[in-house]
């Protein structure tokens, strides 16, 4: 598989690094309107063409496989065009900036019959991955109860960065700089992380949104801190149970931690994933009526950059795709609608 990267900054050197690492893969070309950095960029990587803009490599067309890493607004267009150019796309999340441009993604993609896949990183967890199988294998019977969390404590603690002095941070906390607060950030991984590991989809959603104040007049130079930096949500599955799922970037002492509880008829299971590692524990069998719960050892599971380049060899599609991508957004964006209304909303 050629490999194009499509936009230079950010992620895109995990990008690169990943394919680069996989047998059969070749990475064949950078994009990038900054010419300085994709130069960088390109020698780092030892990429061998260059090209300012999407056009230019699709008018040169000597690659089979795009990995979309530009700024999410741009998500759409750039993998539409590519999409309509032959080639497989593998997107950053979130898929889109809202759930119409996502299902506009996905319409083009299914019927170009093409690979597409989205970058939920989390699903690289292997702890995760086993959770999901226990659940769906019926070894806690019907789910009943969900629990799910999303916590980081950068609006606290200065280890990642100082968010008063930083544009990379600031920006973060300012719509009009493009950001949709803790939602728009970290939300599409803690729902995918609580419908993929109870292996249940989301029917209805209730949701707050909070932003604190942060500074003087929630304003620090061009920024205004307006975005939400945290959200609660109440929702319903389509088994009827029920989950709580939340963000913050004010958990003093989480680093950047997930965590998911699925609660059965028959047991339970515990997902903790942190900066510095992951643990699955279970409830099951006769522990249920001790309460005991075990830790289980898991080995790794392939990454996502990895099953993306298996699904373009094979031609058979994997998750996560633009579809699940899409309909996780659509959750997102009724979480703000709702906060807005202050109802519970469908997602169908």
């Amino acid at each position: 598989m050629r490999m194009l990267i499509l936009g230079t900054g950010g992620m895109a050197a995990q990008h690169a690094k990943h394919f680069a690492a996989i047998d059969g893969v070749t990475l064949v070309g950078g994009v990038d309107v900054d010419p300085n950095r994709l130069e960088k960029f390109n020698q780092t990587h030892n990429i061998p063409n260059g090209f300012a803009s999407l056009d230019a490599a699709i008018a040169w067309g000597e690659f089979d496989a795009v990995a979309n890493v530009t700024p999410d607004s741009i998500h759409h267009p750039t993998s539409i065009a590519a999409l309509k150019a032959g080639k497989h796309v593998f997107c950053e999340k979130p898929l889109a900036t809202d759930a119409q441009k996502a299902f506009e993604m996905v319409e083009v993609a299914e019927n170009a019959g093409l690979i597409n896949m989205v970058n939920l990183t989390y699903r690289n967890v292997a702890e995760l991955q086993k959770a999901r199988e226990i659940v769906l294998s019926g070894q806690i019977g019907a789910v009943k109860h969900v629990e799910s969390s999303y916590l980081q404590s950068w609006l606290v603690s200065k280890a990642w960065g100082d968010w008063r002095t930083e544009s990379k941070w600031l920006w973060r906390l300012s719509r009009k700089h493009g950001s949709n607060g803790v939602l728009g950030d970290i939300g599409v991984h803690i729902l995918d992380f609580a419908s993929y590991g109870s292996g249940l989809e989301i029917e209805h959603v209730f949701a707050r949104l909070k932003t604190f104040e942060k500074a003087a007049g929630n304003k620090i130079g061009e920024y205004e801190l307006d975005a939400n930096d945290s959200f609660t949500m109440a929702v319903d599955f389509d088994n009827g149970a029920l989950g709580v799922i939340h963000a913050s970037r004010w958990a003093t002492g989480h680093m950047n931690e997930l965590r998911l509880r699925v609660y059965g008829e028959r047991g339970g299971v515990e997902v903790q994933h942190r900066h510095d590692g992951s643990r699955l524990r279970v409830c099951l069998g006769e522990n249920v009526e001790t309460g005991t719960w075990e830790e289980m050892e898991v080995p790794p599971v392939p990454t996502n950059y990895q099953r993306f380049a298996e699904a373009v060899k094979t031609g058979k599609m994997q998750e996560p795709s633009f579809r699940h991508a899409a309909e996780l957004q659509k959750v997102l964006d009724l979480a703000t609608v709702s906060e807005r209304e202050r109802k519970e909303l469908a997602t169908h």
